[in-house]
């Protein structure tokens, strides 16, 4: 239990028998009239259940939840029944073992009884808990086959020996319908038509009428389609969770006082410790093959790696020092020394599965419409039976036996597990999925409304853009000039400058093998203006056109003008290279020098290689696109054409961006697709918030509705493609569990239909919307 402030608690308790959305609803119902509780949180593949509430309110909650029939244990608790020496908290106190005397044979004898109760008691009560948890495979066989023989005994045995096959039956249905029978009995005295109550009552009224072998066989088959449906629903709920053990649990780990070689030559220490026990800016080494047990920079070593688990890129990464790497990666090349940069709990890999499980616990909204359509179903079908039982002798003048008979397997066929296991175990699917595809959703509902999108906003910078300024296009501006030579000076003055467009200018030129050691003892740069100095015995400076009043001076320069216009209309930074001449000092239109340009330089935001495609697939799906940007137009509008974006808004401060989202929004759902960083107000405002940020960005994780883990822009159609598909899917599998009911309701009223019939319809139908639902596992696009 952990405290997360001075008013609420956070618990979490292991409940055995909650393993299907059914259960869940129980218990949110239990809970609903709790005061002080905050938050539920399940995880039925664990059947753990974690509560905020106010600490107060927790002893109400334990209440509640075993007034329910759901008796709540501590989240390490075992189904093992416990040790002998303890009631299990029926009496309310722990029985002593009592001590023996060593010299008195007295003192032994007079504690022989004490002891012998308290172990008969104590193996009375680990049978009796044993019984009332959800049955295992094994005695679920077993009730199915004492069930089988109920069925033989009644056809065979003579009269005289139905008290034996009643015997068998009665077995059957202790081993495999007990926990039931409890679940049941609890929500009927809280007037609640569960499916645990509709079977206890099914099975109840089929021993009154002398149905027993009918019942038992009933119960045994409910037990061993409950036990296949777990299963089903446990796979879709562990797709997500089976990505942890993608992480190795051991790393190898350099100890202290080892030396650095090269990829672990002689010399260095090494150790295999448990990942978990590897504390930050500690130094671990993958292996060609091995999978990285730790998120970290590279710090030796080059290597290609598979980042699919993590980022949902197709394609191996080549990594070297100073790059990122994730746990639950493989690494398929060379060794890699890795100074770690996250604590296990704390790596990408956690965090996902992390957010994941989140949003699996927070219910969508057709998952609310279908229990708030199963509260009203079931009643309605219970009413029904009650009225076939007691006017079909009546109105049709069916036998007593039969109509009651009728009723019983309606109630049976009555069950809404099929419905309402329908939603979650699709869209659990459909989150694990996602994820793997390398796209967070936050929950549920965002996974519904993506089918709704009518609109795609996009920021530019960092979004469209890769947010990094680079050089675009050099050229000469005289056909005699060196170009190598005035390329080599270009990047020496650059070098000498911080600002960003000349930073961009110093490493494209560098790539592109210009790159020279000229010493330039006088160089000055001057912030706004540029950079100057003496280069080879001429007076250089790299400068902007404005700056140096060069950029109106069309007459004086026609030559580059046309160039320079070019890139100014694409949204470029331009940059000349030029050569001062006069008496004049400083730098700039002001200074009295003649500037002749020798060489111009454009700087851009370069757009990303996958935002024309991604811009193309979403209109073909028919969703617009708007880009918003602060930026000024000529970038905006240049970035806007190239991406196939025929909307955009330029020069928006933050309440700008909002103005145009409402807009928008007036024409139907938008979403706002950032960086998850400067973009959080837009993101907020949207109806999804997608934040494009790379699998290292907290902000896109925390603050977003959607993160694409891989940065992919192509992804957002991906989630609007996943989400049409789930909800297709969702409607089959109502359609399909409501047709197969509706069927068996006609059958049963007509008298064609018995209760092992039922309990397979039921069954039937909700492994099937299970299997339609896991077929979202292996999902891909067209």
């Amino acid at each position: 239990m952990n405290s997360t402030s001075s008013a609420l608690t956070e618990v979490t308790w292991r409940i055995p028998n909650m393993d299907c959305a059914a259960e869940e609803s129980e218990i949110r119902h239990a809970l609903a009239r709790v005061a002080g509780v905050r938050r539920l949180a399940f995880r039925l593949g664990a059947r753990t259940l974690t509560v905020h509430a106010e600490q107060e309110a927790l002893a109400h909650v334990e209440a509640a939840l075993r007034n329910a029939g759901f008796a709540p244990q501590p989240p390490d608790a075992s189904n093992a029944p416990q040790a002998a020496g303890h009631c299990g908290g029926c009496c309310g106190h722990e029985h002593g073992h009592g001590h023996a005397h060593p010299h008195s044979h007295s003192h032994a004898r007079s504690d022989l009884h004490p002891r012998l109760h308290s172990g008969l008691h104590s193996r009375l009560q680990a049978a009796w808990q044993a019984l009332l948890l959800p049955p295992a495979l094994g005695r679920t066989l077993a009730a199915l086959a004492l069930a089988l023989g109920a069925e033989l005994w009644h056809a065979f045995a003579p009269e005289a020996w139905a008290a034996a096959g009643m015997a068998l039956a009665a077995l059957a249905v202790l081993l495999a319908g007990l926990c039931t029978y409890a679940k049941g009995l609890a929500a009927l005295r809280r007037a609640r038509l569960s499916i645990s109550a509709l079977m206890a009552v099914a099975v109840t009224g089929a021993f009154a009428i002398g149905q027993w072998p009918e019942a038992a066989m009933v119960m045994a088959l409910y037990a061993l389609a409950e036990h296949l449906e777990a299963r089903a629903v446990d796979r879709a709920r562990g797709a997500i969770a089976r990505l942890l053990d993608m992480a190795p649990a051991q790393a190898e780990v350099r100890v202290e006082g080892g030396k650095s070689g090269q990829g672990g030559e002689s010399g260095e220490t090494w150790r295999k410790l448990p990942a978990a026990q590897v504390a930050p800016g500690s130094v671990i080494r993958a292996k060609p093959g091995a999978r990285l047990a730790l998120d970290g920079t590279v710090i030796q070593g080059q290597s290609a790696v598979n980042q699919a688990p993590v980022t949902g890129e197709s394609l191996p990464v080549d990594k070297c020092e100073g790059d990122t790497v994730y746990a639950g990666t493989l690494n398929l090349s060379g060794t890699l020394l890795v100074r770690v940069t996250a604590a296990a709990q704390d790596t990408q890999l956690a965090r996902i599965i992390h957010a994941v499980e989140q949003a699996q616990s927070e219910r969508a909204p057709m998952q609310a419409f279908i229990d708030r359509f199963a509260a009203i179903y079931t009643p309605a079908v219970f009413t029904l039976a009650l009225a076939v039982a007691l006017l079909g002798p009546l109105a049709a003048g069916w036998p007593w036996h039969e109509s009651i008979y009728k009723a019983l397997v309606l109630l049976v066929i009555a069950c809404p597990c099929a419905l309402v296991i329908a939603t979650p175990a699709t869209v659990v699917s459909a989150l694990a999925r996602a994820a793997q595809l390398g796209v967070l959703i936050k929950g549920g509902v965002y996974l519904e409304q993506a089918r709704q999108l009518r609109t795609v906003a996009f920021d530019k910078t960092g979004t469209l853009t890769q947010g990094q300024p680079a050089l675009a296009a050099c050229q000469p501006l005289s056909d005699k000039a060196d170009e190598a030579a005035l390329h080599a000076r270009a990047h020496a003055l650059a070098a000498h400058s911080d600002h960003p467009v000349a930073r961009a200018i110093a490493s494209g030129l560098a790539a592109q093998g210009f790159a020279a050691s000229v010493d330039l003892p006088d160089a000055q740069d001057v912030p706004g203006l540029g950079v100057r100095a003496t280069v080879q015995g001429q007076r250089l400076c790299l400068i902007s056109p404005r700056a140096a009043g060069l950029a109106r001076a069309s007459e004086s320069a026609p030559e580059w003008q046309a160039a320079l216009q070019a890139h100014q209309a694409a949204g470029r930074s331009v940059s000349l290279l030029a050569r001062a001449e006069g008496e004049g000092s400083g730098i700039g239109s002001e200074s009295g020098e003649t500037l002749t340009p020798l060489a111009l330089y454009a700087v851009a935001d370069a757009i990303k290689p996958e935002a024309a495609a991604a811009v193309q697939a979403l209109h073909q799906l028919g969703v617009q696109t708007v880009m918003l940007s602060g930026d000024h137009a000529q970038a905006v509008g240049a970035v806007a054409q190239a991406a196939g974006i025929s909307q955009a808004h330029a020069e928006l401060l933050p309440d700008g961006k909002l103005a145009q989202l409402r807009a928008l929004q007036a024409q139907g759902r938008v979403a706002m697709v950032g960086d998850g960083i400067n973009d959080a107000p837009a993101l907020a405002a949207a109806d999804i918030g997608i934040a494009v940020g790379g699998a290292g960005t907290d902000v896109a994780l925390e603050a977003a509705d959607v993160a694409l883990m891989s940065g992919g822009l192509n992804r957002v159609a991906t989630l609007i493609r996943l989400s049409r598909h789930t909800h297709r899917v969702l409607w089959a599998n109502i359609a399909v569990a409501l047709g197969i009911k509706l069927a068996f309701l006609a059958l049963a009223v007509t008298g064609h239909a018995s209760m092992w019939m039922a309990v397979f319809a039921d069954v039937g139908a909700s492994l099937l919307v299970v299997t339609l639902g896991l077929r979202l596992l292996r999902w891909r696009e067209d």
